[in-house]
């Protein structure tokens, strides 16, 4: 075959598969009102020179995970735990920003390629666009047409590029040019595969929000639909969840509201950076103290898989997956032990073992390795919900009180979410309480 067909047919391939992942984002009907709100480019606070602002709401889905990439690249240079963030130079923070969405695609990446999108911004139908090449505000159906593939084959190829052509990515389109790099690095047929249920859009069709398919995505690199960790029968459907210690961590006031399981591969993630959701936004914790993600202790794996479970979190296990517990932390699990130490940790015959008797029997000398006090970090990148309208970092200082009790504060969602990772936690914010929304 030709070189000429080969090209060809890879520029029809494109079509297609961007065809697909259009209808997977947005289904049918794509609102222009949706559209326009995630039509922004990666664009830096004028107060806070690494965060990123978001413009309308919508975009978080991309934008929040992005943030967070972007900041743990930052923690983990040699300057992370000294630098003065308001010092950042722009350039830097362009070299961290690519760097991060760098980061994403490789781990999206399921071909020998990366598939980056551009724009063509030579108009095929000047009808269907409005102002100039500079800022132009092209109608859905005339972005789309106007798309195209770049393929390249090594990160480092994509860091060039990106470099070399920033406004790709600060132009009024970076956002969703990046969220389609992603989708088509993945591929349909993966995205697919991992998909709980491909008949609802990864974007709100009203209100524009991301699924938490796209989050554990850009998250992850997998589309799974579910936060818990690992894989859930349920009637028969295998419910995918997130399958190993995640790089960034996730925590949801909708675990309160006991809409969903996050658990520990999220809530315990490598480093000490957590997207937050709220029930139509998600911002970015994070902390300069590493030992909140230090390697788990024993008595952290053993709470881990206990709740394992426990999927309801009510601090017991049945029974009957006592003997269960005891063999996933390679325990002794003969029937004659399992027997004997039930009765003792169920001496009234009820059918359940506590959560604290087991730790006190198994792991007593064990220790926590996460630190009473530290200070947090907070970003929402939202101007009209910081402080003087202008995107910037909160600070508090945390503190984990000695009591298993946690106080409930249904008003203060910030607090409640907290909860769900710590919840034992005290925190007094520097400057005024920081919004999830």
């Amino acid at each position: 075959m030709s070189s000429d067909k080969t090209s060809a047919c890879t520029v029809d391939s494109d079509v297609s598969e961007l065809r697909e992942i259009k209808k997977l984002l947005w289904s049918e009907n794509l609102k222009p009102d949706v559209f326009f709100r995630w039509s922004q480019g990666f664009e830096f606070s004028p107060v806070e020179p690494s965060a990123l602002v978001q413009k309308q709401g919508g975009p978080c889905a991309v934008i929040a995970p992005v943030q967070a990439y972007l900041l743990k690249i930052l923690l983990d240079s040699e300057d992370g735990s000294t630098l003065d963030f308001n010092e950042l130079p722009a350039d830097r923070c362009r070299q961290l920003l690519i760097d991060a969405l760098c980061c994403i695609l490789a781990k999206a990446k399921s071909g020998d390629h990366f598939r980056i999108a551009v724009l063509n911004i030579e108009p095929s139908n000047t009808e269907t666009a409005t102002g100039s090449v500079e800022g132009t505000q092209f109608q859905p159906d005339d972005f789309h047409e106007r798309l195209s593939m770049k393929n390249l084959q090594e990160q480092e190829d994509v860091r060039k590029f990106y470099t070399d052509n920033f406004s790709v990515l600060s132009g009024s389109y970076g956002v969703l040019l990046f969220m389609y790099s992603v989708l088509m690095t993945k591929a349909i047929e993966m995205i697919n595969t991992e998909l709980s249920d491909t008949s609802e859009p990864l974007i709100h069709s009203t209100y524009g929000y991301g699924s938490q398919a796209l989050i554990n995505l850009m998250l992850t690199g997998r589309a799974v639909s579910y936060v818990w960790d690992n894989d859930q029968d349920v009637g028969g459907l295998k419910l995918r969840g997130i399958n190993q210690q995640a790089e960034i961590g996730f925590i949801t006031l909708m675990e309160q509201m006991r809409y969903c399981t996050v658990g520990s591969f999220y809530k315990n993630p490598k480093n000490p950076v957590w997207v937050m959701g709220s029930e139509t936004h998600l911002t970015v914790l994070f902390s300069h103290e590493k030992k909140l993600v230090s390697p788990e202790t024993k008595s952290e794996i053993a709470r881990r898989i206990f709740k394992s479970y426990d999927p309801d979190g009510n601090n017991f296990i049945p029974c009957s997956v006592f003997a269960d517990v005891l063999k996933d932390l390679e325990l002794v699990s003969e029937p004659e032990y399992v027997d004997i130490m039930q009765k003792k940790l169920d001496p009234e015959n009820l059918g359940i073992i506590l959560m604290n008797a087991f730790m006190d029997e198994f792991f007593a000398d064990q220790t926590n390795s996460v630190p009473d006090t530290f200070d947090l970090m907070h970003y929402n990148g939202i101007a009209g919900s910081n402080e003087g309208n202008k995107v910037q970092y909160c600070k508090g200082s945390a503190i984990l009180l000695e009591s298993d009790l946690k106080s409930m504060c249904i008003s203060n969602p910030m607090y409640t979410c907290l909860q769900t990772k710590w919840p034992n936690i005290e925190i007094n914010w520097h400057t005024r309480l920081p919004s999830l929304n």
